[in-house]
């Protein structure tokens, strides 16, 4: 093979994926300013935001990977050059996601009683309840605003949704500062407040993505008319078919992740601290695998709504290829950087917390070297899985996901984690083979199913 074939695809590739990557840093950074502002009222408050998002995740990944069903679909239409199909896409995909959102708002409501189960502190709980009900009715708007975003997507109009994010985070940094600490005429309301600023800088996506979309020339035909007639079962059953097989992939993975978090716990704060710090480098990172992930799934469509299926292969090896290229410097640079970092995140300089402290530095550092080669694996299998989703093959990718990370990958984390001495590093090791045998098995049937598409279209 031809190494440049791939590599030409890497530029028009970037193009699409930057604004997705940098969206997610976004949406990431939503979450850091929470916890800055409110770490500063103190580390009850700081642990009760940390609770409540905990739920909101679970919930959040169940509606984004639902949404993501109505990108292939639009992807395929546009290639074809068939409005109607995308119009159809685009409007029952947006009403499903408005049941989704307030479907997911009342399981959050219905499931504070599980912070109980959960034996977290008393004065936790009580703070932790009212803020999840304001961040809880944030997913109505955010899950709205991912279909429109998921709809732009598939038209490869990835810059929207990022112009929406960078509006919404300087919309909720002003709001938080002002509700959190009472600044002028606004009431102190404490973490309250974070929670109601994350509510209007949601709503401020969904308005701000529906204003900019629909003055756009070549989207008015998508934006005028909207009449409940539209709304027709097969597309609906269509969206479904992708989509909750699309939710539950991710979800499988969320969990996995939050069980780690769990599983360190239950080791000791130090180890569950520690796996704090490599988590969130590592998610960073992960971002640019998302972004390539959404690239795939845009791409591949396109090409499958062209039935050019030798292309298809091509452009798909391409994003898998930058993807290994770019998690690899990353895996370098945690190898260089995994013993400076960790301590930038601790106040080293606290002699009653010292000993803790290194500690921490010491098992994140650990940490930092299985997140290594643990991030390779992980970009692998999720752009695999968007070009998967390009495909309109979701079923046995979420039965593969499943049996990697549940049963591959969960019992190896936790046998490590708790009958062994490697403790944290432990629940790392089995979480980077649950990864592995997703990349690997994905990879496998993404090959199968294309060498097939293939021969039959040749």
């Amino acid at each position: 093979m031809n190494l440049s074939q791939y590599t030409k695809e890497f530029r028009y590739n970037m193009q699409l994926a930057y604004p997705v990557i940098l969206g997610m840093l976004g949406h990431t950074l939503i979450g850091i300013v929470d916890n800055i502002m409110v770490g500063k009222l103190g580390s009850t408050e700081l642990a009760a935001v940390s609770l409540g998002n905990s739920m909101i995740f679970i919930a959040l990944s169940l509606g984004i990977g639902f949404s993501t069903a109505i990108t292939p679909i639009v992807g395929e239409a546009d290639a074809e050059n068939n409005p109607l199909k995308i119009r159809s896409a685009f409007h029952n995909g947006l009403f499903l996601c408005v049941i989704l959102g307030f479907s997911l708002f009342g399981l959050i409501v219905l499931g504070k009683p599980l912070m109980e189960l959960l034996h977290q502190p008393e004065e936790v709980i009580v703070l932790a309840k009212p803020y999840l009900d304001w961040v809880g009715f944030s997913l109505v708007p955010l899950i709205i605003y991912q279909g429109y975003k998921q709809f732009a997507d598939g038209l490869s109009l990835t810059k929207y949704s990022l112009y929406a994010i960078v509006m919404a985070n300087i919309v909720h940094v002003i709001i938080n500062y002002c509700l959190i600490y009472g600044v002028w005429i606004f009431p102190k309301m404490g973490i309250l407040g974070a929670g109601l600023g994350t509510v209007i800088s949601r709503i401020a996506m969904v308005v701000f993505m529906h204003v900019i979309l629909s003055r756009q020339e070549q989207l008015k035909q998508y934006f005028h008319n909207f009449s409940f007639e539209e709304i027709k079962k097969e597309t609906i059953k269509k969206i479904m078919s992708l989509g909750i097989p699309s939710a539950l992939q991710m979800l499988f993975e969320v969990v996995l992740f939050t069980a780690g978090i769990w599983l360190c716990g239950t080791i000791g704060k130090t180890s569950q601290a520690a796996n704090q710090i490599a988590l969130s480098l590592a998610s960073m990172t992960f971002m640019f695998a998302m972004g390539l992930s959404v690239v795939s799934m845009i791409r591949v469509s396109n090409q499958k709504g062209l039935q050019d299926y030798k292309s298809l292969v091509i452009v798909a090896r391409s994003i898998f290829l930058l993807a290994i290229l770019i998690e690899i410097v990353f895996a370098l640079l945690f190898v260089i950087l995994h013993q400076i970092v960790p301590p930038l995140f601790l106040d080293m300089t606290n002699p009653s917390e010292l000993v803790d402290n290194q500690e921490v530095v010491a098992i994140a550092a650990k940490l930092l070297l299985v997140a290594a080669v643990f991030q390779i694996s992980d970009g692998i299998q999720v752009v695999v899985l968007g070009a998967l989703r390009g495909l309109q093959d979701v079923k046995i990718p979420m039965y593969i996901t499943f049996v990697a990370y549940w049963v591959i990958g969960f019992p190896i984390s936790y046998y490590l984690g708790e009958c062994t001495q490697l403790k944290a590093v432990g629940v790392w090791i089995g979480l980077l083979a649950g990864l592995t045998a997703a990349a690997l098995f994905l990879f496998i049937r993404f090959h199968y199913l294309t060498k097939k598409l293939i021969v039959e279209n040749h």
